[in-house]
């Protein structure tokens, strides 16, 4: 199966919307594989958005993210990476489609709710960066045949 990492950003923290956007990955079919609240610090967000450390909008991204803390979550499922990005949306929440995350939750392109691993790359350097071994779970739910052919699961 599939992982990808989720952050629950200090938007989405702050506004309650984490009960709301857990069920919805539950009802689609995710599984939690790990979950824990984090204070996230410099250093961390300084490796994790690497990318953009040098961009003149990296303070503001630095003063979203240590606004709160935040919940880090494992997802498994089939093609779980395309199917969270999918249920996301668009970064920009005010482009983001009606019905996905953003597109119901998000104004705004910094503070955008959640963030999602975009590969399967960037998930296992994300699941490292975040999660110890023994914070990870692997089982499988009694439901999965009704979630998912046997031919679908390998």
């Amino acid at each position: 199966m599939e992982q990808t990492l989720i952050i629950f950003k200090p938007s989405a923290m702050q506004r309650g919307l984490v009960g709301h956007i857990i069920a919805r990955f539950q009802q689609k079919g995710l599984v939690i594989a790990g979950i824990k609240m984090m204070q996230l610090d410099e250093k961390i967000l300084r490796e994790h958005y690497a990318h953009l450390v040098d961009k003149p909008f990296f303070p503001s991204i630095l003063n979203s993210m240590t606004a709160s803390p935040v919940i880090v979550m494992l997802l498994r499922g089939v093609d779980a990476i395309n199917v969270v990005r999918l249920m996301t949306g668009a970064t920009n929440g005010r482009q983001a489609a009606p019905g996905t995350i953003r597109g119901d939750f998000s104004m705004s392109n910094q503070e955008n709710i959640i963030h999602a691993s975009s590969s399967v790359e960037d998930a296992e350097a994300e699941t490292h960066r975040f999660f110890k071994d023994d914070e990870i779970f692997d089982y499988t739910p009694f439901l999965t045949p009704f979630l998912n052919a046997a031919s679908e699961l390998g």
